[in-house]
């Protein structure tokens, strides 16, 4: 089944935007690198790998479909904050924004009744949902933790532990 053409764009506006969020968690993985945190920075790299990787399953279901790639620009990133949890505040914003643009592209697939991205994009809703649980979680420990320096070195240490990819 081909992808049609109104599909096919929303998915290339979704390709753009999973590269735009990895772009956008280098910015953050910078400065936390410079600012000596570098298992927050290692995480936000991860979170950049995981994004990429996001990035080519639309890219390649695009093609799988017969359909044409469309690469959009990208915004330069953040890379300037002044606490930790703003930047992780950041970041739950910005999987809240994918969140909907792929609730969104959900939507259009069931009314253009195109069932074939519907197991894609199932896959999708559910990796949404752990992405937003875990940055919250990262949010309410450093909110009960206040700008404690103990509470920021330890949740460093425990974020450097991710090694990336899937399923982290």
């Amino acid at each position: 089944m081909a992808l049609g053409e109104q599909l096919e764009a929303a998915l290339n506006a979704q390709v753009t935007m999973e590269y735009g969020a990895a772009y956008s968690y280098f910015g953050m993985s910078a400065w936390f690198e410079a600012e000596g945190l570098p298992g927050m920075a290692q995480w936000m790299r991860a979170q950049a790998a995981e994004e990429l990787t996001h990035a080519e399953k639309f890219y390649q279901f695009i093609l799988d479909r017969g359909g044409r790639i469309d690469l959009g620009p990208l915004d330069a990133p953040e890379t300037d904050f002044a606490k930790p949890i703003d930047v992780f505040n950041m970041s739950l914003e910005q999987e809240q924004a994918v969140t909907a643009s792929i609730n969104n592209l959900y939507a259009m697939a069931v009314d253009l009744k195109d069932f074939a991205s519907l197991p894609l994009l199932d896959w999708f809703v559910a990796e949404q949902v752990e992405e937003e649980a875990s940055v919250g979680q990262i949010i309410d420990d450093l909110a009960r933790g206040g700008d404690a320096g103990h509470t920021i070195l330890m949740l460093d240490r425990e974020l450097g532990t991710r090694m990336g990819g899937e399923g982290e």
